[in-house]
């Protein structure tokens, strides 16, 4: 349903990621609007939350050095116990990312993820009673991306998640 490859693309707050799943298609982060849209086959509507809100809470964070090395980067491991369950995101210092472009996307623990690493995750299992969901970069490309890219097609039906 969500796929076996996501393509993520980041150019300064805004990111986008793709799927080839056949339930979940895209979703973007616009950080101007402090909204996340998420698009789903089954529905033409482009669902969105707010970045601010997260029913979700951190219990507890913590970090372990030097856990495991992926594409050639040595990585760290964040691991967030939480409120939805178990979080572990494996990051590379050498990958910096500025944790004011996120600070008030809350929705996901996302602030607490990069305000705690500076880094985009190149690994993150993410455990809850509801599903586990594994992903593993398998390329770091660096590229000039159209600002166009982090726009809603034209003419979309826009509404706010129920969930």
């Amino acid at each position: 349903m969500m796929g076996t490859t996501q393509e993520y693309l980041i150019k300064g707050g805004n990111y986008k990621s793709s799927t080839n799943g056949t339930f979940f298609q895209w979703q973007l982060y616009i950080n101007k609007d402090n909204k996340l849209y998420n698009k789903m086959a089954n529905s033409p509507t482009i669902l969105w939350n707010d970045g601010a809100s997260n029913p979700d809470e951190v219990v507890k964070a913590e970090i372990n050095k030097g856990v495991i090395d992926i594409l050639g980067h040595k990585c760290d491991e964040l691991v967030l116990t939480c409120k939805s369950g178990v979080q572990k995101y494996y990051f590379s210092t050498n990958l910096k990312v500025d944790p004011k472009l996120f600070e008030q996307h809350k929705f996901g623990n996302w602030n607490e993820v990069i305000s705690r690493t500076n880094s985009l995750p190149l690994k993150m299992i993410i455990d809850s009673p509801q599903f586990t969901l594994e992903c593993v970069a398998t390329e770091i490309v660096s590229m000039k991306l159209d600002d166009k890219l982090f726009e809603l097609p034209a003419d979309s039906k826009v509404e706010k998640s129920p969930y």
